[in-house]
């Protein structure tokens, strides 16, 4: 595994299970994606918010340094390392799928925003549901 330089920023709506210490409001399109989004075959919709300077992806063994808030479509925010205030570091292929996909995507100092469908979440597991 190598690890990367990649300092990603996504906003993801579904993906990691932690206590939040603050509230991070949702985004007004945190149930469902906007028109604008991309969707990729997978299902997962994505939409840059603020362009990177990097030019590299990381791959599925890279280790990534990223901030992100997680909300179920009710709004509820589930996870958020921003409301921690310390990003996190992690192996891109330890997180659920559409995460790991959406990460693969961007470049560093990217912002994306992530709807991640439950069949690439944690399909079923103790999960935030919604």
């Amino acid at each position: 595994m190598r690890v990367s330089a990649h300092l990603l920023t996504p906003i993801i709506v579904a993906a990691v299970l932690a206590a939040p210490r603050a509230q991070v409001a949702a985004p007004p399109d945190v149930a469902a994606p906007p028109a604008d989004a991309v969707k990729a075959p997978s299902g997962l919709a994505t939409k840059v918010l603020a362009r990177g300077s990097g030019k590299d992806h990381p791959t599925k063994d890279d280790v990534v340094v990223v901030h992100y808030t997680g909300w179920k479509t009710d709004g509820s925010m589930f996870d958020s390392s921003v409301s921690r205030g310390k990003p996190s570091t992690f192996g891109v292929s330890r997180v659920i799928a559409g995460f790991g996909e959406g990460l693969q995507m961007m470049v560093t100092g990217e912002k994306r925003r992530l709807w991640i469908p439950e069949a690439l979440a944690y399909k079923g597991q103790r999960e935030p549901k919604g």
